[in-house]
């Protein structure tokens, strides 16, 4: 387990962002990346989330929707991680893996692909 406050980690998990390919970021339409704590529950099992509709599942999608959120949750990867070096990559699977989810990749698939 290692520390960093929230401020540390946002900047963290922006940095990773940046890091995607634009082919992977050109696609995420009305959708917000959103840093907490912990999941509601407490647990420390849970690094990521994604709220919202997949692409794969919308019948329509107009304007004045709220966003779909993706959540990375600081806690559980502080603890998952022993150093900044595994904290990065875990950090980026989390993203790679919720924006999947976006465009409607489920975690069997995902998986197979090796970001599970």
């Amino acid at each position: 387990m290692i520390e960093m406050d929230a401020a540390a980690f946002d900047h963290l998990v922006t940095d990773e962002l940046d890091r995607l390919p634009d082919e992977v970021l050109d696609g995420l339409d009305n959708l917000v990346f959103v840093v907490e704590d912990r999941p509601e529950d407490g647990s420390l099992d849970l690094l990521g989330l994604y709220d919202g509709l997949a692409l794969t599942e919308r019948d329509r999608y107009g304007m004045g929707e709220l966003p779909d959120r993706i959540i990375v949750y600081r806690e559980p990867h502080l603890h998952v991680c022993d150093d900044v070096d595994e904290l990065r990559e875990e950090v980026h699977t989390t993203l790679v893996h919720e924006i999947a989810h976006f465009y409607g990749i489920d975690d069997e698939r995902l998986h197979e692909l090796g970001w599970a």
